[in-house]
């Protein structure tokens, strides 16, 4: 079984899917840290070095290399994988993965990105005034797919423990 998180940046993705792995006894894969570690430089120099075009492709590839794994995964996505390639599609159609929204606000997201904004390149050079809006419009593009999600969970104001315990509750 593949449990998927999917969701804008900072909604919490990669830190709840850790968790809920350790719980549900899976192994844990963020798909960032994933093509890093096959590019073998940062989502960041792929983008600098060889384009978003490029990222996107190999993005795909490695998307469909962990749903043939045999062992049950939870997958924590990019921000923008569903997005592209047709990958929330190809979701979908995956007889054994289940795709979990994690929804976010905007007033969230922005408070997250703030304090941590040197991590993400997508914002590192955006002004704070700037950050609300890119968030919102970005939000509003790719919620299209988001929410084509098998379910979909309100993460605002809840505590990780709280999160990882209503996900558990939702799988079993």
């Amino acid at each position: 079984m593949k449990i998927v998180l999917v969701g804008y940046m900072a909604c919490g993705k990669s830190t709840i899917g850790r968790l809920l792995a350790e719980k549900k006894k899976f192994s844990f894969i963020d798909l960032d840290n994933y093509i890093e570690e096959k590019e073998k430089m940062s989502v960041s120099e792929i983008f600098e070095k060889k384009g978003e075009i490029y990222f996107r492709k190999q993005e795909h590839l490695y998307l469909k290399e962990i749903l043939t794994l045999k062992n049950d995964v939870i997958l924590a996505l990019g921000g923008g994988t569903p997005c592209y390639a047709g990958n929330m599609d190809l979701l979908l159609e995956s007889k054994d993965s289940t795709t979990i929204y994690l929804k976010t606000s905007i007033a969230t997201i922005a408070k997250r990105l703030t304090s941590e904004k040197n991590q993400r390149p997508l914002v590192a050079r955006l002004r704070n005034e700037e950050l609300t809006e890119f968030i919102a419009k970005h939000l509003f593009e790719r919620s299209f797919f988001y929410n084509q999600s098998n379910y979909k969970v309100t993460v605002d104001e809840k505590k990780t423990d709280m999160i990882v315990t209503e996900l558990n509750t939702l799988l079993s």
